[in-house]
């Protein structure tokens, strides 16, 4: 898919992390007259969409809309990220976005939003991600977040968590962890479980630290008990 045009330049943290570990390649100008000559450095084919946040300059946010709608090729799907102050501020405008996304609080809407505009238009090519509640596992890119906050993972913390990630509400003894995230030549000994799963739930932060649970004498569960009954892990592309 082309990259995403995105308007302010730099983009909000929140909204940036958002994209990025979703996936989504993007391309941040700060006004109207950078939109034509980014493209020309940037795509062959054009822009693949728009994210456009109007969270610290509405009528900066408006006028992009407005250039790029009002182009001989508009630039579509356009989603519009508000903040909930500004919500008056869309009547009469529905004509200049596709879509919005209300900030703060709601980061981990951004994605799936974009991806049913994509779907929409025939362009969504969602990456393979697992999706928990507010953790995002991007099985591409080897990144991960939580609340929209990306973690610092080495690849062994990625690995021990993705693959726990896609086993919700299942139950692991230490040994099988070894053996199926370290691999079976691995010869370290169960602490090293241990190790990873204290660095894991320090990363998750004390909010999301619960995610992982220690089941005594026996090793460790990702999710509550009878999660899988009210919906497994969502996968953005099961192949």
């Amino acid at each position: 898919m082309e990259p995403l045009l995105s308007y302010p330049d730099p983009l909000p943290d929140e909204l940036s992390a958002a994209l990025r570990v979703a996936g989504y390649a993007s391309h941040p100008v700060a006004g109207p007259d950078q939109v034509d000559a980014a493209e020309r450095l940037v795509t062959k084919d054009g822009w693949g969409g728009a994210v456009v946040s109007a969270l610290d300059d509405l009528a900066g946010a408006i006028a992009l809309c407005r250039h790029v709608r009002r182009r001989e090729v508009p630039v579509a799907p356009l989603l519009l990220v508000i903040g909930s102050h500004q919500l008056d501020d869309l009547q009469l405008r529905d004509d200049l976005f596709d879509d919005f996304c209300v900030l703060p609080g709601a980061a981990t809407e951004v994605a799936p939003r974009l991806e049913h505009l994509l779907w929409r238009v025939g362009m969504g090519l969602r990456p393979d991600l697992i999706e928990y509640g507010s953790l995002l596992v991007n099985l591409e890119t080897y990144q991960a977040a939580v609340a929209g906050r990306v973690l610092d993972l080495t690849y062994m913390e990625y690995e021990l968590l993705k693959f726990l990630a896609g086993h919700p509400g299942k139950v692991f003894t230490r040994e099988t962890l070894l053996s199926r995230v370290w691999g079976y030549e691995y010869y370290g000994g169960a602490r090293t479980v241990d190790v990873h799963v204290r660095r894991l739930r320090a990363k998750l932060g004390e909010e999301h630290a619960h995610l992982i649970q220690t089941v005594r004498s026996v090793g460790y569960r990702f999710g509550q008990v009878g999660w899988l009954a009210t919906g497994g892990p969502s996968r953005g592309a099961e192949g």
